[in-house]
């Protein structure tokens, strides 16, 4: 198999293979294996169109709100747990490295 084949096999298997990993830190010393992370699974043709883009940053919010839970003895969500989900939402953003997934964070992490 020659170079260009080669890559192409590769190239072909990347969207089974793609990982997303959101991880909640919050103040303080914490180990890789003591912060939380979920693993959101997305095929990266699905951020070729709006819809796809919006449905993947949907399901990247709704996992940070699974590794950032609000405590069950309160119906305000404490800053801490607000800054850890925006944070999440924020790296995973930038590891996709998609354009317009991140001009979709931009814009609704701008209007708060």
């Amino acid at each position: 198999m020659n170079e260009r084949n080669s890559h192409q096999a590769i190239a072909g298997r990347r969207p089974a293979m793609m990982l997303m990993m959101l991880l909640c830190g919050f103040a303080g010393a914490a180990t890789p294996e003591d912060v939380p992370s979920t693993v959101v699974r997305y095929a990266p043709a699905s951020l070729a169109t709006d819809g796809g883009t919006k449905a993947l940053y949907r399901r990247l919010v709704k996992a940070a709100e699974d590794v950032c839970p609000t405590p069950h003895s309160s119906r305000i969500i404490p800053e801490a747990v607000l800054e850890c989900r925006d944070q999440a939402v924020a790296r995973a953003v930038q590891q996709i490295g998609n354009p317009a997934l991140a001009a979709l964070h931009a814009g609704i992490a701008k209007r708060g």
